[in-house]
């Protein structure tokens, strides 16, 4: 019987796979077989563990120490929180500060261009504002004091007169006996010294707040003159946190945030200024009462940014009421026009370094600013907006503009 030889078909083992070349190398050598990997094999195995490349958020095998963790992240971001609001007065003095000194440092840097050193333009300043200063307290606030005393102990005779008034009687006609009655009560109310003292909180906490304003405005004063002569220094410092080869744009960028925000408070005050001079000068010319006062209130209004003008016409316009309609209405018509100039001749020659914001933007920024900082956010919201623009402008979109 011939011995057949087994072909290729015939057999049953499964097919070899190939033996590496290690494993190949003469006849004298064992051949070791190759376990063949399945597509089974090849799947990975759910043991309820997170894959070592995911991070410690993703695994849930010490559910203790997560909770734990959370908890002391959320008492941490709790005590932040209320440490930011006790040190709110204190950030709030810090902020004012700040903007304080970039409103002056466009000044400081004028002096600097006319070969005068910043140490000794930073003296030139504030020696000439706390002049300032000392001329408006000696002339503004007695003038001040006598006509909040003279409003008070005339108040009676200048709601006499203003019944008497016929801007009175024309609203006597159209609304009826209810214009006595609320005028009556205005003056019952203004003329109680208890309802005066309620206003004011009381003499003792009126006291503690004039001292309280009083100390926070030296140190304004104080931290604004620091910042002022380390500006230079606080703004390399910021740009070393950039990377190096983003400095450059970084410095850039710095230098037109502080222009903007300096050139912008700056205008903002001389325009308040004026409007304080024109209301001054109205007043005393017209005869109107309490021209000192009305001026330092127009200051105040009007550094309000949008609105300031106006809400200060309305409210100057209704108390010259009091003395009668035509010096009223000569009020309101020259003041209007003079809003008309600062709107299209003042605001442009003054504001022409600040950034341009939208509309629609200033009004949410002024709201927003108004409703966190009251005056002081007001104030800064504009040039916060304008700088916000300016950084997605400049860093922002060329990033996105370079993604394919």
């Amino acid at each position: 019987m011939t011995e057949s030889s087994p072909s290729l078909g015939a057999t049953d083992a499964p097919a070899a796979s190939p033996v590496p070349a290690a494993a190949q190398t003469d006849g004298h050598a064992t051949r070791r077989p190759v376990t063949p990997v399945s597509a089974e094999d090849q799947q990975p195995v759910f043991t309820g563990e997170a894959p070592a490349g995911k991070t410690f958020w993703a695994n849930l095998n010490s559910p203790f120490t997560l909770g734990l963790l959370i908890t002391l992240g959320g008492l941490a971001a709790l005590a932040l929180g209320l440490a930011f609001w006790n040190l709110s007065t204190i950030i709030i003095y810090i902020v004012f500060a700040l903007f304080a000194a970039l409103g002056l440092d466009p000044v400081v840097r004028w002096f600097g261009r006319h070969k005068v050193s910043r140490p000794w333009a930073i003296v030139i300043v504030y020696s000439a504002f706390a002049l300032v200063l000392a001329a408006v307290l000696l002339l503004v606030v007695p003038a001040l004091v006598g006509q909040l005393t003279a409003f008070f102990q005339d108040l009676p005779t200048t709601v006499d007169d203003f019944q008497q008034s016929d801007f009175y009687a024309w609203l006597a006609t159209t609304f009826g006996a209810q214009v006595g009655a609320i005028t009556d009560q205005v003056e019952q109310f203004l003329t109680n010294p208890a309802n005066i003292a309620a206003i004011g909180g009381g003499v003792l906490n009126f006291a503690v707040n004039v001292g309280t304003t009083i100390s926070g405005l030296i140190i304004v004063l104080v931290l604004s003159l620091y910042f002022l002569a380390g500006l230079p220094a606080m703004k390399v410092a910021f740009i070393r946190f950039a990377p190096a080869r983003n400095r450059a744009k970084a410095g850039v960028l710095t230098e037109q945030i502080t222009d903007s925000i300096g050139g912008y408070l700056m205008g903002m005050v001389i325009l308040a200024f004026c409007n304080s001079v024109v209301a001054f000068l109205l007043h005393a010319f017209l005869g109107l009462p309490f021209p000192a006062l009305m001026a330092v209130l127009a200051f105040c209004i009007t550094l309000i940014p949008l609105i300031g003008s106006v809400l200060y016409w309305i409210t100057a316009t209704v108390i010259a009421l009091f003395t009668g309609w035509v010096p009223a209405l000569i009020f309101a018509v020259i003041y209007l026009v003079y809003m008309q100039l600062e709107a299209y001749v003042l605001t442009p020659r003054v504001m022409n370094r600040t950034i341009s914001v939208p509309g629609a933007l200033v009004v949410i920024g002024a709201m927003v600013g108004g409703t966190l900082l009251g005056l002081l956010g007001a104030l800064v919201a504009i040039p916060v907006t304008a700088s916000i623009l300016l950084i997605i402008k400049q860093v922002f979109i060329p990033r996105q503009d370079a993604k394919l």
